[in-house]
């Protein structure tokens, strides 16, 4: 999916990252994993606003971005979970080191107005997805990072097949409403469990609270340069405004936590 170049209003001292970029703007090829997607959707019109240049977001699982990469495609940055970077790194796919982002957690959200169920321990969660008639959740398959964790939950909670077989099985890249989030709120699921940062975004449906316990995990996502990116120059920018004061209160906004300064 292509993201054409984003129009956004202006936001004060962000306009200093257009000093000492050039007077030439560039478009900057991003390679993105799905959990960055709320945090760029608000950020990516304010970098362009405040640099000139444009953003080209391709947004993937990271398990699709890494074998993409590894097959040869290139890009000017790379934005997956810290697992998949470090896989990057030691193959020889990116330049330096990353830059830490941001973090997030699994939630479970249900449509808004539902009964809100029991998600408290992991033997409360376990009774209300063996409840639940059915259940969205990321497809395990196309290696996105909460969607492995998702499926390893279920096989802890010793209810793999139960929830395999209620399961409605999401991948977002396919469209604007192909989320877990959505499938609740459309009426085709019951419950939906997904990264939170993608639950908060969905209309329609009321957050019931995180996974439980040491069921829970958290997802780290980096930055950095691709080998062979073409603009490196105006790539670093984008890293460098993802740190700033003011985008790190978006993250924040939008249900992660920024990584520390």
């Amino acid at each position: 999916m292509k993201i054409r170049p984003f129009v956004a209003a202006n936001i004060g001292s962000m306009l200093l990252f257009a000093a000492g970029i050039g007077a030439q703007a560039a478009e900057v090829k991003v390679l993105s994993a799905v959990g960055m997607r709320q945090v760029m959707l608000d950020l990516g019109p304010k970098f362009e606003r405040a640099t000139g240049h444009t953003l080209a977001i391709s947004f993937a699982s990271s398990g699709v971005i890494v074998k993409r990469i590894e097959a040869g495609e290139t890009t000017d940055v790379l934005m997956i979970p810290r697992s998949g970077m470090d896989r990057m790194a030691q193959t020889g796919k990116v330049i330096g080191s990353a830059t830490d982002l941001a973090s997030s957690i699994v939630g479970v959200a249900v449509r808004k107005g539902a009964p809100k169920p029991d998600v408290s321990s992991p033997e409360a969660l376990k009774r209300t997805l063996l409840a639940a008639k059915s259940i969205a959740r990321a497809d395990p398959a196309k290696g996105g990072s909460s969607g492995v964790h998702i499926a390893k939950v279920a096989e802890r909670l010793g209810i793999a097949d139960e929830v395999k077989s209620k399961s409605v099985l999401m991948y977002a890249p396919d469209g604007p409403t192909a989320s877990p989030g959505h499938a609740v709120a459309g009426g085709r699921a019951e419950i939906a469990l997904h990264q939170m940062q993608e639950l908060i975004a969905v209309p329609g449906i009321e957050i019931v609270g995180p996974l439980p316990g040491d069921l829970q995990e958290t997802f780290f996502f980096s930055a950095a340069i691709a080998t062979g990116a073409k603009e490196v120059e105006a790539g670093k920018a984008l890293i460098g405004f993802l740190r700033t004061q003011e985008a790190m209160a978006a993250i924040k906004a939008r249900g992660m936590q920024p990584a520390a300064p």
